[in-house]
């Protein structure tokens, strides 16, 4: 893939991507590219800021790959560092990088013929009224699974799985697992735990109402953003969507020391 028009994604509200911006497009020349002013006329677009600027991008410009210059906190998606930004500029004008498809998820009412939202890190279920727990079945397949009293259920891709999903407990995915993890927050049962199934399945969760009171509203939300509310026995099927993200890996991309450097993992070499 050869790349000579570059778009900026910037986070307005951070000044200094917003520098950076000016910075690094008067320098594109130097590398043989030139600046795009729309997304859909690029061949790349050059995310400036945190990972949820990474989501915006990769929302807004789905056909589009996605490189990450990290202007945020954590960062864990945005992998291009500061110190690194010309190094990688000079990666995208020679072709040292690859692109990564990202899975993403769809969620939709029985029935529609489009979906509500679509989502790359992760489908969130969670009860509106603060301090109550919600019902919802679980259902695989069309097969009953479970019934979970929690706060809510994160419903994540690989790639979302480091992020809201692993902060309730949930298992860290490689991003070619080919899988999306089931992770209950706060569940009211010790037996609980978190699951894992191939991403060809259905999913589909339905809240109830418990000992016959109304449980309540639970909202639906994609990647932090409310979708639809849902009211007692109202199902949401949540599946794999058939559109993807686009990530651009430079050279010399681990996703093992990215989670060694970004979440603090570590273990004993034997």
């Amino acid at each position: 893939m050869t790349v000579r028009k570059v778009h900026f994604h910037v986070n307005s509200g951070k000044p200094e991507a917003k520098s950076a911006y000016e910075a690094l497009a008067a320098r594109l020349s130097e590398f043989g590219m030139e600046p795009c002013a729309k997304g859909a006329d690029a061949d790349v677009v050059v995310a400036l800021g945190g990972d949820g600027t990474i989501l915006r991008a990769a929302r807004l410009h789905r056909e589009k790959p996605i490189a990450g210059f990290n202007f945020g906190g954590l960062g864990y998606l945005a992998s291009v560092e500061r110190r690194d930004f010309d190094k990688a500029l000079s990666m995208l004008a020679d072709g040292g990088f690859r692109i990564s498809r990202r899975t993403m998820l769809e969620a939709r009412r029985p029935g529609d013929a489009a979906p509500a939202a679509v989502a790359l890190n992760d489908i969130v279920l969670m009860r509106e009224l603060s301090g109550h727990a919600a019902m919802l079945d679980l259902a695989v397949d069309g097969r009953g699974v479970a019934r979970y009293f929690a706060d809510g259920l994160v419903f994540a891709t690989p790639t979302g799985s480091t992020a809201y999903s692993l902060a309730a407990g949930g298992p860290v995915l490689m991003p070619d697992s080919a899988s999306f993890v089931v992770t209950p927050m706060n569940p009211h049962a010790l037996g609980v735990r978190p699951m894992v199934v191939s991403d060809g399945v259905s999913l589909a969760a339905t809240p109830r109402a418990r000992d016959g009171e109304r449980g309540g509203k639970i909202g639906v939300y994609a990647d932090g953003d409310n979708a639809l509310m849902l009211d007692d026995g109202e199902t949401i099927e949540i599946r794999k969507s058939p559109e993807c993200a686009s990530f651009v890996e430079f050279q010399g991309y681990d996703p093992y020391e990215v989670l060694a450097r970004k979440l603090g993992w570590s273990g004993t070499m034997v």
